[in-house]
């Protein structure tokens, strides 16, 4: 499933010294600095976590890579070439999102199918209705939702959970490469959350899709993904395998991430 060149991963997305700037005021013009200077990319297969607090860049990082907002400076490459030199349909084709909030991610006037039917449009190939049919409920099934007990409903319909399904399931229709997962589960109940984080590793590892995880939980990154990169105020403090970062941590503040995380060791424990 993982594209390998010379025994090595290709890289996808190349972040090159991304910075954004926002302006406002209109007598005097303030300056604020979301994204400072940050370097990373992402490779085929990868599933990389972007780490911080509110105000820490994480979502304007997610807003770049979708297109959504210019960099001030710096490049985002997408197989080498600018994300800007791709039309939308190809680019959207390849990069897609879940957004935070799954309630404002859908039409409420129509029902849930129509979203499903509109995602087929992407592949660009002519489909019978029996063979569209039959892709939404594979979609639907590999993420753990019986069709029949979903389809013909509107959005308000559905739990926060099986929101967050119904969209992933519609990103397998499209196919794309890469899945931008903007802080997927801090709008469900507890009881989905796990659900939520061990579908995206199952369909890394058996769909082969290449995951930017947004959190400001570091406990969900430590648990889900390949590679962190934490992110203070703008600046990228600390990068590299999960394990490795959060085991051995070297900026106070990827410390003070970890301070806020329970400890699975009692006092006993740390005493003996």
């Amino acid at each position: 499933m993982l594209a390998i060149w010379g025994g090595k991963l290709m890289s996808l997305f190349e972040i090159k010294n991304l910075s954004k700037t926002y302006s406002s005021g209109i007598i005097s013009r303030v300056n604020t600095n979301a994204v400072k200077n940050v370097s990373f990319e992402l490779k085929e297969g990868q599933l990389i976590a972007l780490v911080g607090e509110s105000g820490s860049g994480k979502s304007t990082i997610a807003k770049m890579l979708l297109k959504l907002e210019k960099p001030s400076s710096g490049e985002i490459e997408l197989n080498g070439q600018s994300i800007f030199d791709y039309d939308a349909k190809d680019y959207y084709k390849q990069v897609q999102v879940i957004f935070q909030d799954p309630y404002s991610s859908i039409n409420y006037f129509y029902k849930i199918d129509r979203v499903l039917e509109q995602a087929l449009k992407l592949r660009n190939a002519e489909l019978t209705t029996d063979e569209k049919e039959k892709l939404i409920k594979e979609a639907l099934s590999k993420v753990g939702i019986d069709a029949n007990e979903i389809l013909g409903r509107y959005p308000h319909q559905l739990s926060g959970g099986q929101l967050q399904r119904f969209l992933i399931a519609r990103i397998l229709l499209i196919k794309p490469k890469i899945v931008i997962a903007d802080e997927i589960t801090s709008m469900i109940d507890a009881s989905s959350r796990a659900g939520i984080l061990n579908l995206l590793l199952d369909l890394r590892d058996n769909e082969g899709l290449t995951v930017v995880f947004i959190t400001h939980d570091i406990g969900q990154a430590q648990y889900i993904a390949d590679d962190i990169i934490v992110l203070k105020e703008g600046d990228l403090v600390e990068s590299g395998k999960v394990n490795d970062v959060l085991t051995n941590p070297q900026h106070q503040y990827t410390k003070e991430l970890l301070s806020c995380v329970p400890s699975l060791y009692t006092k006993w424990d740390l005493e003996n």
